[in-house]
Formats: C-alpha cells, sequence, structure tokens
C-alpha cells in the first residue's frame, strides 16, 4: 500500500499540487525517485524513512486484549490502523486459551495468552458489552494490564475498554473518555477526569468514546509516532473519509426519544451484572 505512494512522488506537480496539505521539496521527491529505481524488500524500510522520516519512537511489538463479548469493531478498527505500522508484530492477546467470540459472534483465533505476554510497546484494550463489564472485576488481568504497563510506550483503550483500564487504577487523576453510556459516572468511579472529547491522550494514557473512536484514537498514535504523512497514508489506505447519511453519533446530535430508549436498554444489561459482580466482590 505505501509503495504506491512513492510512484505518485515522482513528479513535482503532483506533491506540490495541494500545498497547503501535506507536501515534499522537489529534493525530496527525486531523492525518493531513485530509491525507488533500486527498491527491493532489502531497502524498503530505509526507503519508508526517506519519505516518512524517522519514526519517534522503535515499535516492534503492539497487543490488543481480546476475550468474549469484544466489540468487533473496537477491536478490527485499531488492529487495522495500528497493523500499518512497519516491521511490527502485532499480536490478539486472549484472556485465557481457546478461542474467543466477538459481541456479533466471530470466531477469533487469538495469537497468544496474557500469561505468554511480558512485554509490549503498545497495549490497547477494546470494549463490549458483558464481557468487558466481568474484566473490569477481573483482578487476574488488572495485575497482568499493570505489570504490562510498566513496559509500553502508549496503553490504550477503546469505548468501555476504557472501563477495564480504569479499574486498575491507572487512570486516576488523568483526563479520559470512553463510551457515551453514563460517560462520566464510569470515569469518576475510576477516578479518572471526563474529557468530554473523541478521544484523548494523558501522557502515554490514550483513551477514545466508543466503536469507531478507537480508529480515531488509533490514528493519533500513529501520527504521533511516525507523522502527519504516514497517518495520510493508512487514511487513503482506508478511504476514511467519513460522511455518515443522518446527523447522530453523540448524544448531543441523536433524537432525544432515541437517546432515552439506547439508555434504557443499556441500563437493563448494564445493571443486573455490576451489581451481581459487586455482591461477590
Amino acid at each position: 500500500m505505501i509503495t504506491i505512494l512513492f510512484y505518485a512522488c515522482k513528479e513535482e506537480d503532483k506533491v506540490k499540487s495541494h500545498p497547503d496539505k501535506v507536501v515534499m521539496s522537489q529534493g525530496d521527491s527525486l531523492k525518493i525517485a531513485a530509491e525507488i529505481e533500486n527498491f527491493s524488500p532489502e531497502n524498503h524500510i530505509n526507503s519508508m524513512e526517506l519519505f516518512f522520516g524517522k519514526p519517534k519512537y522503535d515499535i516492534s511489538n503492539i497487543g490488543i486484549l481480546v476475550y468474549d463479548g469484544v466489540n468487533d469493531l473496537d477491536l478490527m478498527g485499531p488492529r487495522y490502523v495500528l497493523g500499518q505500522a512497519m516491521g511490527v508484530k502485532t499480536q490478539l492477546i486472549a484472556i485465557k486459551q481457546g478461542n474467543i467470540k466477538t459481541v456479533m459472534g466471530v470466531e477469533i483465533v487469538p495469537n497468544t495468552v496474557i500469561d505468554s505476554v511480558s512485554q509490549l510497546d503498545i497495549l490497547i484494550i477494546p470494549g463490549g458489552f458483558t464481557g468487558t463489564i466481568e474484566a473490569a472485576y477481573n483482578q487476574n488481568l488488572h495485575e497482568w494490564i499493570r505489570k504490562i504497563d510498566k513496559t509500553t510506550k502508549y496503553t490504550g483503550a477503546v469505548c468501555t475498554g476504557v472501563w477495564v483500564l480504569g479499574a486498575t487504577g491507572l487512570l486516576e487523576n488523568k483526563k479520559a473518555s470512553t463510551n457515551w453510556y453514563r460517560e462520566e459516572e464510569f470515569l469518576k468511579k475510576y477516578k479518572a477526569i471526563p474529557a468530554n472529547q473523541r478521544y484523548t491522550q494523558d501522557g502515554k494514557y490514550w483513551t477514545s468514546a466508543g466503536v469507531t473512536a478507537g480508529m480515531d484514537m488509533s490514528l493519533a498514535i500513529m501520527k504521533d509516532i511516525y507523522g502527519d504523512k504516514y497517518a495520510q497514508a493508512i487514511m487513503l489506505d482506508m478511504e476514511y473519509d467519513p460522511q455518515p447519511p443522518i446527523e447522530g453519533g453523540t448524544p448531543e446530535k441523536t433524537n432525544w426519544a432515541v437517546n432515552w430508549m439506547m439508555k434504557e436498554m443499556y441500563d437493563g444489561g448494564v445493571n443486573p451484572l455490576i451489581d451481581s459482580l459487586e455482591r461477590k466482590k
């Protein structure tokens, strides 16, 4: 995917046609063109660094937590975006042995389990529904997250996955975003500071609102590591330019009756499970 960008840079008018966008000098274009003439798998990374510059950090391994009931897009959105990192090993890490099923019933074969992972450069915790709430009460998982967090350059969570990260204590006194549902209540429960943003960075901690916001957060992480041009390349590969057919997606933009109905529906599933888990503590 990224290689195609090099060919687009052979002609100066192509890289300077949008002066308000990310552009290159003619000298850079010529250097990259020279690299392309000798392109091979062996010099591919050098060519990439010439185009995009050196990354902020050397990232070698990324882990995304998976468990039964994980939200499909919470998982696969960040997996796709972060998977565009050059030469990086990206793993789906399960809480226990065996395949898992997403909230939509898709069966996934994890790469490994938490007991086999002792270091990550990036950890992402996606959200879901009942499985996420149970994970927010799983002390063994919390211990592993705290241990891995000592090794990470980025620790992130998507949607209700922020509840799991919050339950570890790592978000205490940090700004954070999460799913719109009872957002402030859950963030304050974990002593985090509600940011009321689509995604939020506080130091190395990155958190996002629900589901699709995880892609925006992941793009922001990639931008932070690799720069604007790399993030734009990923966005172009995805043709990521959301244009929904109707206004919505946040409580403020959603019809009040729809908003009320969704909250009542979530309450009916969330409250009994939390009450049950609280009694078992």
